[in-house]
Order: structure tokens, then sequence, then C-alpha cells
């Protein structure tokens, strides 16, 4: 399992469309991805309705983890994708 800390940069935070293009991002790849936020919280970045559950708004910090065959590509590729703005 390999993971990494990254700010939300993206204004509006992960509202429906920034949350839908993680989602889309992150079922490119065969690994579990998911991400850590807040006390012991858990959101699968797979799942949108997940990913809305969580609340995260610009400037917060989430710690994103990838478990599997292709974890470090997907950890690589989604952490930049994060940081780019998660198309918006």
């Amino acid at each position: 399992m390999v993971s990494e800390c990254v700010k939300i940069v993206n204004p509006t935070g992960l509202h429906l469309r920034p949350a839908g293009n993680l989602c889309r991002e992150a079922m490119k790849f065969k690994c579990k991805v998911t991400f850590s936020y807040g006390a012991n919280n858990t959101a699968n970045a797979k799942s949108v309705l997940s990913v809305l559950g969580a609340c995260i708004k610009s400037g917060d910090e989430i710690t994103l983890n990838c478990d599997g065959e292709d974890e470090e590509e997907a950890l690589r590729a989604i952490v930049s994708y994060i940081k780019e703005g998660l198309g918006e």
C-alpha cells in the first residue's frame, strides 16, 4: 500500500462534478483507492456517494491510499489530477 497527503485546491471542494471526476480517474486503476480525512474517516474514491459524503471543502487535506497491483501508478496519477483541480 502506498499513500500521500494532498490538499484539495479547487475552489468548490469535492462537490458533484469534481467528485465524479475523481471517481472516473480512480476507476482507471485495478487497485483499491481510498482516502482518509478528519479523525479516522475513510472514503472509497471509486464511489461518488462515498466521496460526496466526506464533505471535503477547498483547502482540506486528504490522505490518498492505493493498495493493489498498480498502486504506485494510480497514486501518482490521482495525486497529480487532484493538484490540477480535478478537471475544474
